[in-house]
């Protein structure tokens, strides 16, 4: 792996209470610094990934409901009315 160097400017007094906490649990700045770094990338790739996922599921959505295919108001009531009384008889029983 290449590396290279990364050099940013910060405040004195944080760069010394940064560098004071890194010390007691044992790392380097550096070695937090990498890991933050790591870990920021790592969640933009999944936020990115998640948002394409999304995206997709609303144009399918979007197409099932232009072709027609919908389900309606009542039925969907109905359906989660004969759920919740599934889940309360399960629950009296118990």
């Amino acid at each position: 792996m290449t590396e290279a160097t990364f050099t940013f400017r910060v405040e004195e007094s944080l760069k010394q209470e940064f560098s004071s906490f890194a010390k007691n649990i044992d790392r380097s700045g550096a070695q937090l610094l990498r890991d933050f770094m790591r870990d920021f990338v790592k969640q933009q790739q999944e936020a990115a990934s998640y948002d394409a996922w999304f995206q997709k599921q609303v144009e399918m959505g979007l197409d099932d409901a232009n072709a027609g295919q919908l389900v309606s108001q009542e039925d969907v009531k109905s359906r989660f009315e004969a759920k919740r009384a599934s889940l309360l008889a399960k629950l009296a029983a118990q």
